[in-house]
């Protein structure tokens, strides 16, 4: 008996860890993406993705289970589909045409007893009204009924070692009981939990309430910060002791701002359809990205304020940023203050390198020349500014030799060092 023919449309962040753990759990998978070049790449055994390590790619290419390709047409047989494609904002309003697109790709391959399961980030509703109208058109099949459509949001944490895709509880949904069931019975195959619940628009809430959850917190801990500072007083100092308190307390830490795929995009989804469809503003949410989206510019002032101290003017001044990814550990610039605090730098003419042992350097920003971290670059600098916290770089050796350091990140200490 054959092994059961996975499609996953979309080999990123979320698409290809999902496609390694499921030719590890036995499945034949077929990785679909529109990038070419990325496919190539992929079928050399190349990962550009920090959680999958090159031999594990590798031994899922040695396997024979998995195919990346571009054509649709090498989805033809499949029994599970899961779509894990980009749902960018396109100002302000949510850009579904690559679920679209990926509707439409794979809608003539649907045969009855399949499941199409989608995993990007969206509003409530987009499984049953978006997505199934073009399943079902293509097809000429009906859902529920003749194949099976569900909803489970992706939990990819990149650059989180403890927390993976197979350890991470997973919400499972679909569009009926026997839908629900037959997701459920395939993630069962890949993950050590599944949560299953009643509707898909309960499962796409979810993704949204969790980034939400995290949005608003961190808008919250960032004002705060700003405060904290013209009051003259500690946040980070402050969290600390409030992080003792065993219940009633989940401590968030402040940053240069939010970036990535999720936070500056996923609770605008749900602000957007609350607008659209209940004539209301969601205001926690207007408000968070409102505070988080002023942070760069905050942490960029703070800079300059800081060089003026030291008798030099961000004008002409050698500036050193520690890394320009939304996170540590990874090289995902999506959305990243980083690239803003750079760019506004930049912009104030200043000469600004960074240290980024992760990201692509076509993805570097225009204007910022990428180089290795060492001691002569430190000491070259007039200001070391530490945006993305890498847990590579040799925090001890940039406060010994630094003249100033800006620390958005609780990382450095001593006389030299100012944090946010």
């Amino acid at each position: 008996m054959s092994a059961e023919k996975l499609v996953v449309i979309g080999q990123g962040y979320v698409g290809l860890p999902l496609a390694m753990r499921a030719v590890e759990a036995g499945l034949d998978v077929v990785g679909l993406d529109v990038d070419s070049d990325r496919v190539k790449r992929l079928a050399s055994g190349e990962s550009f993705v920090e959680d999958i390590p090159a031999d594990r790619l590798g031994r899922a290419l040695g396997t024979g289970r998995y195919r990346p390709s571009t054509e649709y047409a090498d989805a033809e047989g499949f029994d599970v589909c899961v779509i894990t494609v980009p749902t960018p904002l396109r100002d302000g309003t949510p850009d579904l045409s690559y679920v679209e697109q990926a509707g439409i790709g794979i809608g003539p391959h649907v045969r009855p007893g399949c499941a199409v399961v989608l995993e990007s980030t969206t509003y409530p509703g987009t499984t049953e009204e978006l997505l199934r109208p073009l399943l079902e058109s293509a097809s000429g099949l009906r859902s529920p009924g003749d194949f099976h459509l569900g909803y489970s949001p992706e939990r990819i944490d990149p650059g989180n070692p403890t927390w993976r895709l197979e350890n991470t509880p997973k919400v499972v949904s679909g569009v009926d009981p026997a839908a629900l069931a037959r997701v459920d019975e395939f993630y069962r195959r890949i993950v050590a939990r599944t949560v299953p619940v009643t509707s898909t628009r309960v499962a796409e809430l979810t993704k949204l309430i969790e980034n939400t959850f995290r949005q608003v917190n961190i808008a919250l801990i960032n004002e705060l910060t700003m405060l904290s500072h013209h009051l003259g007083i500690d946040v980070w100092q402050a969290i600390e002791a409030a992080e003792t308190k065993p219940f009633g307390f989940m401590p968030f830490r402040p940053g240069p701002g939010v970036g990535g795929h999720c936070l500056p995009i996923d609770p605008c989804y749900l602000s957007w359809q609350v607008k659209r469809r209940l004539g209301r503003q969601f205001r926690f949410i207007e408000l968070a990205n409102d505070v988080n989206h002023e942070m760069p510019e905050h942490v960029t002032h703070r800079i300059m304020a800081g060089l003026n101290r030291t008798g030099r003017a961000v004008s002409g001044a050698r500036l050193l940023l520690l890394g320009l990814a939304y996170k540590k550990n990874t090289g995902d610039m999506r959305d990243s203050p980083a690239v803003e605090v750079a760019r506004q730098l930049c912009d104030l003419g200043a000469e600004v390198r960074a240290a980024e042992p992760y990201a692509e350097p076509h993805h570097v920003p225009g204007g910022v020349l990428v180089v290795q971290l060492s001691e002569a670059e430190v000491a070259a600098a007039d200001a070391v500014i530490v945006v993305t916290d890498h847990d590579v770089f040799d925090y001890d050796m940039v406060t010994r030799c630094a003249r100033y350091v800006f620390d958005t990140r609780n990382r450095c200490s001593g006389p030299m060092v100012e944090r946010l």
